[in-house]
């Protein structure tokens, strides 16, 4: 049995989580913070980027060498990242360097240097991020199909948009970090080798005088949906499909993952099978679920000839309508092996429990253990994936295709 997760939340809206894995050495940290992309004005697309980068580059007694420095001899591997919601911190090290390494990201959160002289090299790697898109259409493809799927702005790219990203200055970066780098909707997991008691002393330390400010809501606006083409000169077209499924918050969401790891899920996937193996159409293809707090949807890629596009959308789709008559024993029985295989690596790594426990606290408001996860997969059946599916069919389709030729989708895509 899984150690339990502990939990702390400080007068100021910091939630503190605590996973105990004691037969470890290192301990592992994720910050989550509410300044994701769908914070950003409209005409600034690309400013949470710029402002985590800038984050990173000093932070309270450290100039960007120092601060570089000391996280290199403390041994700690560590990320940034931003989502549509959320800004992302995360490092692992030896359980006895965790102190030291919370107090320099305690600084990142509170006390960022955010200087000048880093804001044009920030600005050209943000710049580089998004020009490469361009030389990967496969990736172009997906970026356009959540930005159609979801409603805006929550189906924004984290790369933001070329215009705004060259005028975007100090001034927006540090009012913007004012308004959204804040205790109050910030999640802490700690994962590892620790003891409870003093690490949340230690935290209450760092970060418990950090001073909460008020949200600024945004407007969310309806989703596009429908058919996208975006020509490029290629002899391969690259199809992104997508339909709403139900968010990690809902009751059905288990079911209605299940059910899309039959389609997608591994080389003995309906879509692998169907779509690569036995007709030929397409070099890669695969399903994968997405989730948002209060949306989610199904994303499949296919990657064809353009000679061939046109047939391999259609198959793809037709494994997409197909799914809806069910699923059978032996993919669920796949799925299960995996998962479970999965959950029993994760015990492993002190980062996956810490990335895990905190995000689940942000969908749900509550961290489940590696126990009570495997009790949930174990509980999936034909029958309750099935009964999930019939109510509730893939459909309403949005189409993004990246090549030479636009297809025909009359019959699928939203009106």
């Amino acid at each position: 049995m899984t150690a339990p997760i502990l939990s702390h939340v400080f007068p100021n809206g910091l939630v503190l989580l605590g996973q105990p894995m004691p037969w470890l050495q290192s301990a592992a940290f994720s910050f989550l913070v509410p300044a994701g992309c769908v914070n950003e004005p409209t005409a600034q697309q690309g400013l949470a980027t710029l402002t985590c980068e800038m984050t990173l580059r000093g932070a309270g007694p450290r100039d960007n060498r120092q601060f570089v420095l000391d996280l290199d001899n403390l041994g700690v591997e560590h990320h940034a990242s931003v989502s549509s919601a959320l800004v992302s911190y995360g490092g692992a090290t030896l359980a006895e360097n965790l102190p030291a390494a919370l107090a320099i990201f305690a600084d990142v959160l509170q006390r960022p240097r955010l200087p000048v002289e880093e804001l044009e090299a920030c600005r050209q790697n943000s710049l580089q991020s998004l020009r490469s898109v361009e030389d990967e259409p496969s990736e172009k493809v997906m970026i356009e199909l959540r930005r159609r799927h979801y409603p805006d702005p929550w189906g924004r790219s984290s790369l933001g948009e070329q215009e705004a990203l060259e005028t975007i200055g100090l001034d927006e970066i540090g009012g913007f970090f004012q308004r959204q780098f804040q205790p109050q909707g910030t999640i802490l997991g700690v994962a590892g080798h620790l003891e409870w008691e003093p690490l949340k002393e230690l935290v209450g330390t760092l970060l418990g005088n950090w001073q909460p400010v008020e949200c600024v809501a945004f407007d969310e606006q309806p989703a596009q949906g429908g058919y996208l083409h975006v020509p490029y000169d290629s002899a391969q077209t690259h199809i992104g499909i997508a339909y709403s499924s139900a968010p990690y918050r809902h009751a059905d969401y288990f079911q209605a993952w299940g059910a899309v790891g039959a389609l997608g899920g591994g080389m003995s996937s309906r879509l692998f099978t169907e779509v690569r193996e036995r007709r030929g159409l397409c070099y890669s293809v695969y399903a994968s679920y997405h989730t948002l707090r209060d949306h989610a949807g199904v994303f499949c890629y296919a990657g064809s000839s353009a000679q061939r596009a046109q047939e391999t959308l259609e198959v793809t789709l037709g494994e997409l309508k197909r799914l809806a008559q069910g699923i059978e024993s032996s993919e669920l029985r796949r799925l299960k092996a995996r998962i479970k295989t999965e959950l029993i690596m994760q015990q492993e790594s002190s980062f996956s429990r810490s990335s895990s426990v905190a995000r689940e606290w942000y969908h749900i408001n509550h961290a489940r253990t590696l126990d009570e996860l495997e009790r949930i997969i174990d509980g999936l059946t034909c029958e309750s994936i099935n009964d999930y599916l019939a109510k509730n069919p893939p459909g309403q389709f949005t189409i993004v295709t990246v090549g030479p030729d636009e297809l025909q989708v009359d019959n699928y895509s939203n009106p």
